[in-house]
């Protein structure tokens, strides 16, 4: 039994038909924030949104039971232990004082998209091992709109108030530019009293957006590459003793099985 839950866990069919469900339960969400669509099939909505949530606790059911005899197993997978999480939030009931964390707890399945495809987790994986090296860059980055923003105060706030009245306004209009949103009209409206005003702006556009940001994307690429190299190591591993047992004995079981069948 263990190696038939194993095998259905291991399956294609299994991985392809979860990511269907996944995405059935993704479009019938969208559905139902459609007023007309609600009033008509608010039954059938429903109804869907129970059978989607048992397929995913059987799901995990299965997954739980493949582990046998070692069901923790399944939780030292990080990516379990998020199917899980949102699987039991799910399990709230949809009435009263909890009804509105249960349609954000229904809405939160649609993650569950990222953990069924391999390439979708890596990306994550880069980007959370990017977090300690991205902090370096965020200092750097704070010092440079910190510094243009208490100049841009003192060199602007008089003939563009509203966009340079205090240091906070003076941020948010650097995180403008910085964006590249009509960050024109502003340099305008300062080049209009300081003629030589463009050199500000252009100075911080080349350092905020051309020299920072691209040192953002290199640190998640440098991760991105360092992730996959992680994972074709982790594909090349040497089987320990267990598992080369474990996978010995659902073998022999498999092979009983085919055995009682051909007599």
């Amino acid at each position: 039994m263990i190696a038939f839950l194993r095998g259905i866990t291991g399956s294609g069919w299994f991985q392809h038909g979860i990511t269907a469900v996944i995405i059935a339960n993704g479009v019938v969400i969208g559905l139902d924030t459609s007023a007309a669509l609600r009033e008509a099939y608010a039954g059938l909505f429903a109804a869907l949104n129970q059978l989607f949530l048992a397929i995913f606790v059987v799901e995990a059911i299965i997954k739980i039971a493949a582990e046998h005899p070692h069901p923790s197993r399944y939780f030292k997978d990080g990516w379990n232990v998020f199917d899980f999480t949102i699987v039991v939030i799910s399990l709230l009931p949809a009435t009263g004082q909890l009804a509105t964390l249960a349609r954000l707890a229904r809405l939160m399945r649609v993650l569950r998209l990222v953990s069924a495809l391999p390439e979708l987790r890596l990306i994550v994986a880069t980007l959370v091992r990017s977090i300690p090296s991205m902090g370096h860059v965020i200092i750097l980055m704070s010092i440079i709109f910190y510094v243009y923003g208490v100049a841009g105060y003192h060199l602007f706030h008089e003939a563009d108030p509203t966009h340079w009245r205090n240091l906070g306004i003076s941020l948010l209009s650097l995180f403008r530019i910085v964006t590249l949103e009509d960050w024109t009209d502003i340099m305008y409206a300062a080049m209009a009293v300081h003629g030589w005003a463009w050199v500000y702006f252009v100075s911080f556009v080349v350092l905020g957006t051309f020299v920072v940001i691209n040192l953002f994307i290199a640190v998640v690429l440098n991760n991105l590459d360092e992730a996959k190299q992680e994972r074709l190591r982790e594909l090349e591993t040497t089987p320990g003793r267990e598992e080369i047992l474990r996978e010995l004995k659902t073998t022999q079981e498999m092979l009983a099985r085919l055995e009682r069948r051909l007599k």
